[in-house]
């Protein structure tokens, strides 16, 4: 019984692609999850930032489930790569539709019109885990090219846009819990570093995009 344990374990430290595919699948349960939380708060408080935020992580997991079931479905098999090829191009339009939603709940945040009911332990806390968040997802989105598999590459970079929000929300979170009703002198820095966080996603999402039509051509 060890020993197949430690084969398991073996093939687990070694195949890097099934990490990205397990660790994704664990991605979405807690993504779904968040989700669902800010719906309840969405409709509790009738906020349109927990609205849309609820809206933006459900289609983002209704986008990453099915990759991780196709990437297990076709891992091996006949035609697969064509296969593969044909759900990272809907995938990418769909992230590429999904990331210009994006605009409102930045917008919302640049405004400071986020809710933010945390106090400053919380914040640190969030802090912390988004820093470890975007440290992981940053030395994942480097190791794309290590792999040929075209979806364990778009769930890397699903991640890294995923760890790139968490940052956005991370910045309005710190400045509303330190200035308690936010700042108005705030206004031009977060509109800037959102914009550019907002950029980098697009950018990322767009090239995800290109790289389907490419790859055809190799």
């Amino acid at each position: 019984m060890k020993s197949g344990y430690r084969a398991y374990f073996d093939i687990w430290r070694a195949d890097r692609d099934l990490r990205t595919v397990v660790g994704s699948a664990g991605s979405f349960a807690a993504t779904a999850a968040f989700a669902l939380y800010n719906g309840f708060l969405g409709l509790k408080h009738a906020s349109l930032w927990h609205g849309t935020i609820c809206v933006y992580y459900m289609l983002l997991s209704a986008i990453r489930g099915p990759i991780v079931l196709s990437e297990a479905k076709l891992r091996r098999g006949p035609f697969a790569e064509r296969k593969k090829l044909r759900v990272y191009r809907a995938a990418s339009w769909l992230l590429l539709l999904l990331n210009m939603s994006l605009v409102v709940p930045i917008s919302l945040m640049t405004r400071m019109q986020k809710p933010v009911s945390m106090t400053l332990i919380p914040a640190i806390a969030m802090a912390a885990y988004t820093t470890y968040k975007i440290t992981m997802a940053s030395i994942d989105l480097r190791r794309r090219k290590r792999t040929a598999d075209m979806l364990v590459r778009l769930l890397r970079t699903l991640r890294f846009i995923d760890a790139q929000v968490s940052i956005l929300t991370l910045q309005n979170t710190l400045i509303m819990v330190n200035t308690k009703d936010g700042s108005d002198g705030m206004l031009p820095l977060t509109a800037l570093t959102s914009g550019a966080i907002f950029l980098s996603i697009m950018i990322l999402s767009a090239s995800t995009l290109v790289r389907g039509y490419v790859r055809a051509r190799d």
